[in-house]
């Protein structure tokens, strides 16, 4: 029967699952899974598994609860194995790599920061810092320029607001960097131009937060900072 895999973690691991349960309606009982050292903590998988609001928290709970009695390998929702002898497998033949990944993760969290700027508040900058901005738009105001006019405005905006976008996104992580194991960037959605995961380790995780809100505050209400955490480190798995 198929297998629902919540985390890995190593054998030694206190293992609490008492109070917990797992994905499905009803809730699948918990159980786990041992090899190479290594522990493994699945339950079965139920028909029609999608991302429902209680299987998705559920998930959640057992990796929290887990990370609080020491370092594991959580693994994103909806990761499913063949079998009980698949993840058994699965453990032995990367042995190596999981406790590697383990000795990584211990003692860190992750937090997920994403920056998104107002394109009004962008655009107004760019035709202060910018006298050719500025000639474009009077020029399409007073309607002396020409058809090709606000296409020209429209590319040079386009380029001032990338290049201010990547600069600030260089700067955030960097003033970031120094209370950080590790970085993983995703592309960015929708208004936002900042998009990274942070490897936060347990002695650095106060300035890391104190320099988070010192960003946000140095940025202004035009830029929007949110910053989400502590996460079970799913981006560095």
């Amino acid at each position: 029967m198929a297998v629902y895999v919540y985390s890995i973690a190593l054998k030694a691991h206190p293992m609490r699952l008492d109070g917990l349960s797992g994905v499905g309606d009803p809730p699948a009982a918990l159980r786990t899974v041992n090899a190479a050292g290594l522990c493994a903590v699945i339950s079965d998988t139920p028909e029609n598994l999608r991302a429902r609001r209680r299987d998705v928290l559920a998930h959640q709970e057992v990796q929290e609860q887990l990370m609080a009695d020491g370092a594991v390998l959580p693994l994103r929702f909806g990761m499913t194995a063949e079998d009980d002898e698949a993840v058994r497998a699965a453990l032995e033949g990367r042995a190596a790599e999981y406790e590697e990944r383990l000795r990584v993760l211990d003692g860190t969290t992750e937090y997920n920061l994403k920056c998104s700027w107002q394109e009004e508040a962008l655009l107004r900058r760019i035709l202060l810092d910018s006298d050719e901005a500025r000639g474009l738009n009077a020029a399409i105001r007073d309607g002396s320029g020409t058809p090709q006019t606000p296409l020209a405005l429209g590319e040079l905006v386009a380029r001032e607001a990338g290049m201010r976008q990547e600069a600030l996104a260089k700067g955030i992580v960097e003033a970031l960097h120094p209370y950080v194991c590790d970085e993983s960037f995703s592309a960015p959605g929708g208004q936002d131009f900042l998009s990274v995961s942070f490897l936060v380790p347990a002695d650095k995780e106060k300035m890391f937060l104190a320099t988070g809100i010192s960003l946000a505050n140095q940025l202004g209400a035009d830029c929007e900072v949110r910053l989400r955490g502590p996460l079970p480190p799913y981006s560095f798995v």
